[in-house]
């Protein structure tokens, strides 16, 4: 993001806190200063769905009790104009998008049928997850899963995405991102963090607000809890003890080879589970 840009969007972030999803809606009613859409989905996640398999699993699973398989379902929480839904839906998932402006949940159905044969079936024998675009405040889950479930989903999800979502929230929101996120998990379900914005300083306003690999680490270890940060930014490393039960591990991170322009050379992709399930 160009430094005139960022600082056009810091600008209009910066009043209070709890404002601040109006002004997300403001973004996308206005539609003429968008800066975080890329135009594509970032092959970052298409690589780490291609190549981490070993980790994830496949796109179905068996049923409990059944010899017939299911598709798993994923959720893409800030999906912007929807296009990771709609990759992740290629691979089979049966996919949801959740926005907090109904503006942008409009442009992501016009992108879709606009654009969706742009994403063709990565496996024939799996096929294509259904699409679906929701709106509701992701930590207000009452204000959205009644949509999802309506449609015969489950209240939980196999995969949640997070690309350009906590980087978007004020650091005050992090407990509740962590605790929110691990609720909506299933029990053996992933979480796939793609890192970002690691280049910026810590003490920089947002959005986008600096990430480091111990922001997560301490919040998904410890989810819905308060944890101190230093005057520099840094989070407190270990004061809250060892991850607690309910807890996410991670299973691996590493540097993608392909992301989007502004992340190249400073993104990293982790991968997230309960840590009771391992």
């Amino acid at each position: 993001m160009a430094a005139p840009e960022a600082g056009r969007l810091q600008q209009l972030f910066s009043g209070p806190v709890a404002e601040n999803p109006g002004r997300w809606s403001q973004l996308w009613d206005s539609g003429d200063f968008l800066p975080f859409d890329r135009g594509t989905p970032n092959p970052a996640l298409e690589d780490t769905l291609t190549q981490r398999e070993n980790v994830l699993g496949t796109a179905t699973q068996y049923a409990d009790g059944s010899k017939h398989t299911t598709r798993k379902t994923a959720l893409v929480p800030g999906c912007g104009r929807g296009y990771d839904v709609l990759l992740l839906a290629s691979f089979g998932y049966d996919s949801y998008g959740l926005e907090i402006s109904e503006t942008a949940v409009q442009r992501c159905k016009e992108e879709y049928e606009k654009n969706g044969h742009k994403y063709p079936v990565k496996d024939e024998r799996v096929g294509v997850g259904r699409v679906v675009f929701v709106h509701g405040d992701f930590f207000d889950s009452t204000s959205w899963k009644g949509d999802v479930e309506s449609l015969g989903s489950p209240r939980k999800f196999d995969l949640i995405y997070d690309y350009t979502f906590l980087c978007a929230l004020h650091p005050s929101m992090r407990p509740a991102w962590s605790k929110q996120m691990i609720s909506l998990l299933t029990t053996k379900g992933c979480l796939i963090c793609l890192e970002f914005p690691s280049y910026k300083s810590l003490t920089a306003p947002g959005p986008p607000w600096a990430l480091r690999p111990e922001i997560y680490l301490e919040h998904l270890g410890h989810p819905g809890r308060d944890i101190p940060y230093k005057e520099n930014g840094e989070i407190e490393v270990d004061v809250s003890g060892p991850p607690e039960g309910g807890s996410l591990q991670r299973l691996a991170r590493w540097q993608p080879q392909r992301t989007h322009d502004i992340g190249k050379g400073t993104d990293w992709v982790s991968i997230w589970c309960s840590l009771s399930n391992k």
